[in-house]
């Protein structure tokens, strides 16, 4: 495995009616919902890892922190950056931001711990 810090990826959407606080039911307008923003920050660290990991291991997330600074409505172009900041054994830190063409809407961090997917599955089943 050759996870270091310094792996990143960046992931570019179009807010759409399915992306919006309205739509997720996380409010009443018509923007890209936080609940959204942070699905789409996380989906971009398992992009940035995915190569790097080895057979039967995969990631979950265990600890966010996010902040959504401004509105994005619909039609606009936000891309998502997620560079790995942290390596402490198993746990793994990535710093994100989203942007549009103008502005930071948001920024956090991810925390993610490396886990065996068969072991991790069979104690979800419990």
């Amino acid at each position: 495995m050759t996870i270091a810090p310094g792996l990143n990826a960046r992931l570019l959407i179009m807010v759409e009616r399915e992306d919006t606080a309205q739509k997720i039911g996380s409010g009443d307008v018509p923007v890209l919902a936080t609940p959204r923003l942070l699905a789409l920050a996380e989906m971009t660290t398992v992009q940035a890892l995915r190569p790097h990991l080895e057979p039967g291991t995969t990631s979950v997330g265990t600890r966010v922190q996010l902040e959504h600074l401004a509105p994005s409505p619909l039609g606009t172009h936000v891309e998502i950056t997620t560079e790995l900041t942290e390596v402490d054994g198993r746990r793994l830190v990535f710093a994100f931001q989203a942007r549009d063409r103008s502005q930071v809407v948001g920024r956090g961090t991810i925390e993610r711990m490396l886990v065996d997917r068969d072991r991790f599955l069979a104690r979800a089943t419990r």
